[in-house]
């Protein structure tokens, strides 16, 4: 064997030997926990993937908890639940920060790693948040919006205000807004999670005046089906829809050209780096988790990881179909 063979031959066989002394550290009661409510829909499904995909990279146990619906006590109640069953990290989407946000510097205080996903509790003492940059996802919908618009319109957006992301969403998509005098925003809808308000709104005001409103945004998955839903269903094809999210439904939309767009996030991403993260700050604590690491040069962990998003339109639709994502 040449010396250069036998110098690669013991790096390959170092490398080997570090990545079975990481997979011996985990222990088989380890267990990491994903919190969110609303998990029967498509995008959590999607994340549900990512947790369990990174579990079982690394051996360790993965629950994905929370209601079947969007219900903020209940959500409470399933990470009060988690936390007993004495977890090594929980990835969180937040869905009302003020009712949270005792409960995760509880679990902090208590040596539990939280980190917040998709939705975030900022005042809280969660270690960071990883997600989409939400604001910059309403400037990349609120170009859009305005193009489709040609610069003149009556907007309309679908939102859930408490959500920390979704607020983001809107704060980009003013601003975009505000450089084109002639678009004004006549109404901000709080569909309170229920994409029923959606429907019945778009529904009550095509009955009355149509000319109320030329652009439908929804900053949340389940507004922009509703939406075009009764559009479709009263042929009417003089109105602009943004939506969010790639579930199936909204790319079919996307596809018959009802729905102008959508701006696609990474919920498998998410889960599937925060565990990995979490197991990581598991396995190698750096003090106390409490500490204030945003004024720290040095500090071990970030403040927000970025996962990216994307507007789909009908030129590059069938790229994010769900059933092509993982293939």
């Amino acid at each position: 064997m040449s010396r250069w063979n036998s110098i690669a031959f013991l790096l390959l066989l170092t490398g080997q030997l570090i990545s079975n002394c990481a997979c011996g550290r985990h222990d088989s009661k380890e267990k990491y926990f994903l919190v969110a409510a609303n998990i029967q829909l498509p995008y959590w499904q999607r994340a549900g993937a990512g947790f369990e995909d990174a579990a079982a990279e690394l051996g360790v146990q993965a629950k994905f908890v929370g209601p079947q619906n969007y219900d903020a006590k209940a959500e409470q109640q399933a990470f009060e639940q988690a936390l007993q069953e004495k977890p090594a990290g929980i990835l969180l989407n937040v869905i009302e920060p003020g009712l949270l946000t005792y409960d995760i510097n509880k679990a902090i205080a208590a040596g539990v790693p939280v980190i917040t996903m998709d939705a975030d509790a900022p005042a809280s003492k969660r270690l960071f948040f990883i997600g989409t940059n939400n604001y910059q996802a309403g400037l990349l919908g609120g170009e859009r919006l305005a193009q489709e618009l040609k610069g003149k319109g009556k907007v309309m957006f679908f939102t859930m205000p408490e959500q920390t992301n979704l607020a983001d969403r809107l704060r980009g998509y003013r601003e975009v807004l505000a450089k084109s005098p002639e678009i004004r925003v006549v109404r901000v809808v709080d569909i309170e999670g229920n994409p029923r308000v959606a429907f019945d709104t778009v529904t009550d005001i095509l009955g009355r005046d149509r000319s109320q409103v030329d652009a439908f945004v929804c900053l949340e998955a389940q507004a922009g089906r509703e939406v075009a839903t009764v559009l479709d269903s009263r042929h009417v094809q003089d109105k602009v829809v943004i939506a969010m999210d790639i579930d199936a439904d909204t790319l079919d939309w996307i596809q018959k050209g009802v729905i102008a767009a959508t701006i696609g996030q990474k919920p498998y991403t998410m889960a599937k780096v925060g565990l990995h993260m979490l197991d990581d700050l598991h396995h190698n604590q750096a003090g106390r988790l409490d500490g204030d690491w945003s004024k720290d040069s040095f500090a071990p962990v970030p403040a927000f990881v970025d996962t990216g998003t994307a507007l789909i339109d009908k030129t590059n639709l069938e790229s994010f179909r769900p059933e092509r994502a993982r293939k």
